[in-house]
């Protein structure tokens, strides 16, 4: 039988604007629904549109601060007593706007929402394309981050007595929910993203296991800039496979940022959204019965649509053709759903990037492996 899968989306989700200059533009969200319309993918049988709703503040402080969630608050309604720094807010990343406190609670809530479908067994998988807000700290804001949805959405699960893997591939470390669950076993973090020694947030090395009764279940594969789908893939299957058969989650939660992408503005790296598509098919494979997928990262607009129609496709197991649907294709003049099958990018940087993908896993092999019974190479 088909996977039963459920979209969460509502128009709301798209309309608010961080700033002018901003490269975080919800916009994105509504292209990706768009496009997705346009293949009919919420026509299928096993596929629901489901519209979201706000979280409650009881289960934003699962992880926030009463003192932060008041903040956030007031800065959204332009409250002008409020000092912006003390939570992180202000000119740059993190700039307080208008409607902000709905707009975190709304994505946060749809995260929830979600989990709690899969916990109900309405359906099998759900994506929260809104949601993947992982550098966001109890006290403070966080890498365009106001509200940590994937926390939020893990300790949802872990109420039920579930064990939980999250398994994160935007191209920023998740620094926010490996915090978040440094010190237990009861939830397994993987981040596979472009090496902290050149991209914010300056984190995720594979020397952070996790502390206490946590140690080992803090993984990081920190990655070379340009590294391309071949690389990526096969560090990917050369950790994330094994340690998710020896944890044995009973739900599997990803972040599906597509900022790793070779046209994305703000990052180094070099996949395709076929490659992207590649990585999710492997979560298809190794999922549990219950699998909710979260958004992340990506500015290049129309990467991010296409890169997450494919996620959507393959979560749903239905297959869109690489001809943008006319009703997509003429309102905003893209032709194929696929990238040209090879990124530009020099022999020496590719040999850098195996090299350096392979001392990232071998790293893992050696100090992640033997916490879970496995051997490595």
């Amino acid at each position: 039988m088909a996977r039963r899968t459920a979209f969460l989306y509502d128009d709301r989700m798209s309309h608010h604007v961080l700033s002018d200059s901003h490269p975080m533009r919800p916009i994105r969200l509504k292209y990706t629904y768009d496009l997705l319309q346009g293949y009919g993918a919420f026509d299928a049988e096993n596929s629901r549109l489901v519209s979201p709703r706000f979280a409650t503040e009881n289960e934003a402080m699962s992880y926030h601060t009463p003192e932060y969630i008041e903040a956030v608050r007031a800065l959204g309604s332009g409250d002008s007593s409020m000092n912006p720094a003390a939570h992180n807010f202000g000119p740059g990343d993190n700039p307080p706007y208008e409607g902000m406190y709905d707009a975190a609670m709304l994505s946060t809530g749809s995260a929830v929402q979600a989990a709690e479908m899969l916990i109900s067994d309405e359906v099998d998988a759900a994506f929260s394309i809104s949601g993947g807000l992982h550098h966001a700290m109890p006290n403070y804001a966080y890498g365009f981050c106001v509200f940590n949805d994937p926390v939020i959405a893990i300790k949802r699960f872990l109420a039920e007595g579930m064990r939980v893997a999250y398994v994160d591939i935007d191209c920023h470390h998740g620094d926010g929910v490996q915090h978040a669950f440094y010190d237990t076993g009861a939830v397994l973090t993987i981040s596979l993203h472009e090496s902290g020694a050149y991209l914010f947030p300056g984190t995720g090395f594979p020397q952070e296991t996790g502390a206490g009764l946590g140690r080992g279940y803090s993984v990081n594969v920190p990655l070379y800039p340009y590294t391309t789908d071949e690389v990526y893939l096969h560090a990917f299957r050369e950790v994330v496979p094994r340690l998710l058969e020896a944890f044995q989650p009973d739900a599997l939660v990803t972040q599906l940022g597509i900022d790793s992408h070779y046209l994305d503005p703000i990052t180094h790296m070099a996949l395709t959204v076929q490659g992207f598509a590649e990585a999710v098919a492997e979560f298809a494979k190794l999922s549990p019965a219950k699998w909710l997928a979260l958004g992340g990262g990506g500015y290049d607009l129309h990467a991010v649509a296409r890169a997450w129609t494919l996620a959507y496709g393959v979560m749903s197991e239905q297959e869109f053709g690489s001809e943008i649907p006319e009703s997509y294709s003429t309102a905003y003049d893209v032709a194929s759903l696929f990238d040209p099958a090879e990124v530009n990018v020099q022999d020496q940087v590719r040999k850098d990037a195996l090299a350096f993908a392979d001392a990232s896993v071998q790293a893992i092999h050696r100090i992640i492996y033997p916490a879970h019974g496995l051997q490595g190479i």
